[in-house]
């Protein structure tokens, strides 16, 4: 008996209750299905059940890095897929059954795309990394209904003053309704406390990332700051996981999608490709969306302040590139520095802005 004819493919379609489990062979032959509690103690016992080696797969979902560290030393192989790669492979009637047994015939048939899951030991700052997203995106949703609440009584305001506290009394007075005055005190009250939430959370951010050795290297390109330091290193925990700088670009969301047609004709009896551009649809939907607000943060900054980042935004301009596009250029740079040097080991130096190297 080969090696391979051993092996179970396991397709796993998990909810918040329950788990629907199909079984394959390495002929595609279904040898079991069963539904079990979304608990440890269930998961372990099933997964221990099953003789010869084990091949696992189940998306991407909200428990998949709890799932992936209860499974990955329990079986030879465990993927977590793309889901959004992953359906438009499934068939169109689908259930629970239908699809834990097509997670499994994909998974043997190596037609699944793998969503990174290695522990790093950056599980502490990956959450505190979460924290300060999650609490940096309220703080966002309560001025923006303390801006609402002001423009729907046509008081003007700008700048950053309506959120301070020394004058809040000033604000509050132009609200004569008892009601849009009770409103607006609980939504000062709420940003007060949000804030301060988020300040000890980026205290507690900074001071988990200074620990790891690669904190040097980053910080040390211009505009990146401690917090987003402290974010990169939590989201991408290794450099190494990316072989190209452009592998690096799609996943930060700066990979540009392409689309072509008719590639071909005939030319005097001969096969030939035909010269025309390719069209370019914009930016790669797929992303990490908080590495791309951390590198177009940096560029953005950068592009505005003195430095060496400005002098080759300005250097872009002279170009006659839009400016927007300029400032996307200078974000893929960035992003690229930081993957040279963190794979590197090495601090940030002017020379790797070379204009060729963008």
């Amino acid at each position: 008996m080969s090696p391979k004819s051993n092996i179970k493919y396991v397709g796993m379609d998990v909810h918040q209750e329950t788990i629907s489990i199909a079984v394959l062979d390495s002929e595609g032959k279904q040898l079991l299905y069963s539904v079990i509690p979304t608990m440890a103690q269930a998961i372990i016992e099933f997964v221990e059940g099953l003789s010869g080696t084990i091949h696992l797969a189940f998306e991407e979902g909200c428990w998949s890095g709890w799932l992936h560290g209860l499974l990955t030393k329990r079986v030879a192989k465990v993927v977590v897929c793309n889901s959004h790669k992953s359906a438009p492979l499934m068939a169109s009637k689908r259930n629970d059954q239908i699809d834990s047994f097509q997670l499994a015939d994909l998974l043997r048939m190596n037609r699944l795309t793998p969503v990174y899951h290695v522990d790093h030991g950056l599980q502490s700052l990956k959450e505190l990394g979460g924290s300060y997203t999650a609490l940096t995106r309220d703080t966002t949703r309560l001025k923006s209904r303390l801006k609402s609440l002001y423009r729907s009584q046509a008081i003007p305001h700008k700048g950053k003053t309506l959120y301070g506290i020394r004058r809040r009394k000033q604000w509050l007075e132009p609200l004569a309704n008892p009601g849009l005055r009770d409103r607006a005190e609980l939504l000062f009250a709420a940003h007060d406390a949000v804030q301060q939430l988020r300040r000890q959370a980026a205290v507690d951010l900074v001071a988990t990332g200074r620990k790891h050795p690669a904190w040097g290297w980053i910080n040390s390109v211009p505009f990146l700051g401690p917090i987003r330091t402290a974010l990169l290193i939590a989201r991408v925990q290794t450099p190494h996981r990316f072989r190209t700088k452009r592998q690096f670009w799609a996943y930060c969301g700066f990979a540009l999608e392409t689309r072509s047609s008719a590639d071909f004709r005939f030319e005097h009896g001969k096969l030939k490709r035909r010269q025309k551009g390719t069209l370019i649809r914009g930016l790669n939907f797929d992303h990490n969306p908080e590495l791309k607000q951390v590198f177009k943060g940096a560029a953005v900054t950068a592009s505005a302040q003195p430095g060496p980042f400005r002098e080759f935004y300005l250097g872009l301009l002279a170009k006659k590139i839009d400016p927007a596009m300029a400032r996307l250029t200078l974000a893929r740079k960035i992003a690229a520095i930081v993957l040279t040097l963190w794979k590197k080991g090495e601090r940030f130096d002017p020379k790797y802005l070379k204009p060729q190297a963008a």
